[in-house]
């Protein structure tokens, strides 16, 4: 993609790690559902290649480290050799257009129900506690969950290595690393966050416990690729699956400072909101001593515009961006920001049938 002579922030180049990057704007894991029997599927080459530039920053949809860890209709996986050769080819085209690839891995914990799982078990989660069904519009229930069952201590290490295998094999199908799934109401934030967290071995009670781990996941993937090869998104503000913090600064801070000690690439980190009457607003700043207190590259996301992107990388509060509906619908999402181009709508209908082509790869270029 050229850059004009005097490019804006987001446009700008940028070095995170040993990749060099062209931009600042990265296509943010997105769930897609197109990967039946959980393995990704030829479509998915040409996906991600509309989506690939040369420098540009890639993160997969999330892929699942374990039959345990399924919660939705046919997300990847990368616990099985099929699934390991079935992401080459997609890999292989990212790289071809010169971009850099990460595998997002991911347990989904007591999000899900016992059809996912293997011989109809109950999920498995910090807790035994059951999770609301999900209500949609005209008060449609859109999900439904099984009661989880508390993972008993000893059983803890063995998902630990779950992350660790998964890890080697995004590296075997090819990938430039991983970022580990620490977001959204998971497995991981529902030991971190107190709401949910209702141990009382040393994983439960204090920060320090809560967040035990989801670190020992850090160690053990970084210690198995590197730790320039990882990153790890986070949202300590979100309360996306009954998943609430009783002080959500603390937690962050507390997360950003430990995984200092593990070298790792990047932390992505999810805005938190404020809502008013009529619209949503960003509180950007509240992610600012963690910025300042991570090591390494600082990646935010949520809800993102061009002009908001531009602010953010200007005022130096993140290294970099991450876009998700923008760039489902936009394919060369940064060539338009570039010209600053009209940009498609997306439609959210489409984000998660099973179809292999309609709101997936037959969203518009520009000429």
């Amino acid at each position: 993609m050229e850059i004009a002579a005097n490019p804006i922030p987001l446009l700008t180049p940028y070095k995170m790690g040993k990749f060099n990057l062209a931009h600042r704007v990265v296509l943010a894991p997105l769930t897609r559902s197109r990967s039946y029997n959980n393995t990704p599927q030829p479509h998915a080459v040409l996906y991600y290649s509309q989506r690939a530039s040369n420098g540009g920053f890639l993160i997969s949809e999330a892929t699942c480290i374990s039959e345990t860890a399924r919660g939705y209709p046919n997300t990847p996986g990368l616990w099985t050799k099929e699934q390991v050769e079935a992401w080459k080819p997609i890999v292989d085209v990212v790289h071809a257009k010169g971009g850099i690839f990460f595998c997002q891995i991911w347990h989904v914990g007591r999000v899900s129900d016992s059809g996912y799982q293997p011989n109809g078990q109950a999920p498995v989660s910090s807790t035994d506690k059951l999770l609301a069904p999900q209500i949609g519009g005209d008060d449609i229930v859109m999900s439904q969950f099984t009661q989880p069952r508390r993972l008993r201590t000893e059983e803890i290490p063995n998902i630990v290595n779950d992350f660790r295998l998964a890890a080697r094999n995004a590296i075997e199908a090819g990938f430039d690393g991983v970022e580990i799934h620490g977001g959204h109401g998971y497995l991981l934030e529902q030991f971190m966050k107190d709401k949910v967290n209702d141990r009382t071995d040393e994983y439960g009670g204090s920060l320090e416990n809560r967040c035990r781990f989801v670190l020992e996941i850090v160690e053990a993937v970084a210690n198995e690729i590197g730790g320039e090869r990882v990153g790890i998104k986070l949202s300590p503000f979100s309360e996306f699956g009954e998943c609430g913090d009783s002080n959500p600064k603390a937690l962050g801070l507390y997360m950003v400072n430990a995984l200092n000690k593990y070298g790792i690439l990047y932390c992505q980190m999810v805005e938190p909101r404020m809502e008013s009457v009529d619209e949503k607003t960003k509180s950007v700043d509240s992610l600012v001593p963690m910025r300042k207190a991570f090591n390494g590259t600082f990646m935010v996301t949520g809800g993102y515009g061009r002009r908001d992107g531009i602010n953010v990388i200007a005022e130096n509060k993140a290294d970099l961006v991450a876009y998700g509906r923008l760039f489902i619908s936009n394919p060369d999402l940064p060539k338009r920001f570039s010209v600053d181009a009209p940009l498609n709508m997306y439609e959210r209908e489409t984000f998660y049938t099973p179809d292999s082509v309609v709101g997936y790869t037959d969203y518009p270029f520009l000429e």
